[in-house]
């Protein structure tokens, strides 16, 4: 896999749609739950750019079952994000009806399946976000803390949605701090994995496409960290 090969790997959403093998429906309907998020009051630049949901979940080794968690805080140390770390974050929970849908049980699996192949002795402590990010008058920073890794093992990114705006370039570095890629997720379930051990990530801000015009960038983001 190339997951495992080169620390990073980008996956079409056409490929990664049939995969997940779920009805039209319940993939519409989780991508519409990121039209009731809740705003991020721990912005530490003061910004007012970002909504989001959260919650945790568990794995089993070797690919096991994933189970939904207590709701708890996020943490990262200022090591991981010298931004916002150093303090528990508590975020609005995700929906139960997003909990239980079916488009979100198939990519939990599916990242279960996928980064238990590569680490498969291991249980795994789960974090997921919804995130929406808003372009204003001004710029919004999809990854306000710049280039970084999360201080986890693999990372799930699909973009959800983009609605007028520009930019919001992906950049993968190298623990060296060479840029590897550099791309533009466009289309809904286009996703990118990373191995958060190799390469550190981060997005370029997103500007309005259309003066006058708010537009926003829709992401999942789901963690795996070992046990």
């Amino acid at each position: 896999m190339k997951l495992a090969k080169s620390g990073f790997v980008r996956i079409p959403s056409d490929t990664l749609i049939p995969n997940l093998d779920v009805p039209e429906e319940e993939l519409a309907s989780f991508i519409n739950s990121w039209n009731d998020l809740s705003s991020d009051t721990y912005m530490a630049d003061g910004g007012d750019y970002r909504l989001r949901r959260h919650a945790t979940f568990s794995a089993a080794r070797s690919g096991g079952p994933v189970q939904l968690e207590q709701h708890q805080p996020h943490y990262q140390t200022t090591n991981y994000n010298s931004l916002n770390g150093g303090v528990k974050r508590h975020f609005a929970p995700v929906k139960h009806e997003t909990v239980e849908n079916l488009a979100l049980k198939a990519i939990l699996t599916f990242c279960s399946r996928t980064f238990g192949s590569l680490s498969p002795l291991n249980d795994w402590h789960i974090e997921l976000h919804q995130f929406r990010i808003l372009a204003k008058e001004n710029a919004g920073k999809p990854t306000p803390e710049g280039v970084h890794q999360d201080g986890v093992d693999f990372v799930m990114m699909s973009l959800i949605s983009r609605e007028s705006v520009i930019d919001g370039e992906t950049r993968v570095h190298d623990l060296n701090g060479n840029e590897v890629a550099r791309f533009t997720l466009t289309k809904p379930m286009e996703t990118v994995l990373v191995n958060d051990r190799r390469v550190a990530h981060g997005v370029t801000p997103i500007l309005p496409a259309k003066v006058g015009v708010s537009g926003y960038r829709d992401m999942l983001v789901v963690t795996f960290k070992r046990k």
